[in-house]
């Protein structure tokens, strides 16, 4: 168990403005992990180990991309327990996001709001920083990275930062993530329709093929969808990733509904909405996409994991594996061994 009970860390950091919060984190992460104060958070990692995507994940419980958009702290997170951890979104050029405030708590229903779209330092110091990282994956932590697209480039072009972010970070990734469901970089979910999908992952997997014969290795890649598809979409979505032979998909990003949460302060906020709300839909997509997929391939499930209760209702829907990121904000390191416990149980 950690020596610094977040029960006690919380209430400061939620007097903080939310990506003040969020900076003051990672910064601390960032400067302390690899060293003796890491104690303070560590935690032991539950063994339960899988081999999924031709992967050996020590256990079945990974953070989500989009809390570590830089890949400055794959170390500190990880010593909190998880089995994998996914960084980015990065896009091939740094870029500020969106104007500030763009980030949002709504405690009453365990929630945040999320407009920042995918602000990063660029795909050269994102490659650097992944490069530093050392302990985690020393231990057997796996490491995925996330790729998107700058918000300057047209959605016609989109597959030209794809391919160059892919090209960039393949040769230090465990498995690379294809985020085409950030509702937060204008039209990017359009990439998720029949056509485009099926162009762009076109695109992907030639590069993926030609990379694979320069390096010797095949790294896995994986697609990242939205949970605001009805069962027609998933469908179509899902016979799009297997006509193109990719690896395994994570349901969901997070979602445009607001029904969940209608008259609650900063409720109307433009952006993401994750955490407790979005957990049905997460599940509700979780399962068309393995009624369509069948068994065997790989899906990560996350949305509104809260619990290791939560957790469970993940796999219960047909995932192999399962991510948190609001989930940590609320609960705290405690909740990775919650959650690989009742996995492992």
């Amino acid at each position: 168990m950690s020596l610094l009970p977040y029960a006690l860390a919380r209430p400061f950091l939620f007097g903080l403005d939310p990506e003040q919060a969020h900076d003051l984190a990672l910064e601390s992460l960032a400067r302390l992990q690899n060293t003796p104060l890491q104690c303070l958070w560590q935690q032991p990692r539950v063994a339960d180990p899988v081999t999924l995507a031709g992967l050996r994940f020590p256990n079945r419980i990974g953070l989500a991309a989009g809390l570590d958009k830089n890949g400055r702290c794959i170390d500190g997170l990880g010593a909190m327990g998880f089995g994998f951890i996914e960084v980015g979104t990065v896009t091939p050029q740094a870029q500020p996001g969106n104007p500030r405030p763009r980030l949002f708590r709504l405690p009453a229903q365990q929630a945040l709001i999320n407009r920042l779209g995918f602000n990063n330092d660029g795909l050269a110091a994102f490659v650097g920083n992944v490069q530093r990282a050392h302990s985690f994956r020393a231990a057997g932590g796996i490491v995925g990275l996330n790729i998107g697209k700058n918000a300057s480039t047209p959605i016609e072009r989109a597959a030209d930062d794809y391919l160059a972010a892919l090209q960039g970070v393949y040769p230090h990734a465990d498995y690379v993530t294809v985020n085409i469901s950030s509702p937060n970089t204008k039209h990017l979910r359009a990439l998720q329709g029949d056509a485009a999908l099926d162009a762009l992952l076109g695109a992907l997997q030639a590069q993926r093929n030609r990379l694979a014969a320069e390096t010797g290795r095949r790294v896995p890649m994986f697609v990242k969808i939205a949970p605001d598809l009805d069962d027609a979409q998933v469908a179509v979505i899902a016979a799009t990733l297997q006509r193109h032979g990719l690896d395994g998909v994570i349901a969901t990003n997070t979602t445009l509904a607001r029904e969940a949460v209608a008259g609650l302060p900063h409720a109307d906020e433009t952006g993401g909405l994750s955490g407790s709300p979005v957990r049905a839909a997460s599940n509700r997509v979780i399962g068309g996409l393995r009624a369509a997929l069948g068994p065997g391939f790989p899906i990560i499930g996350v949305g509104g994991v809260m619990s290791g209760a939560d957790a469970r209702s993940k796999i219960a829907a047909g995932a192999d594996l399962v991510q948190l990121y609001t989930g940590l904000i609320y609960r705290g390191p405690v909740l990775v061994s919650e959650a690989a416990r009742a996995l492992a149980r």
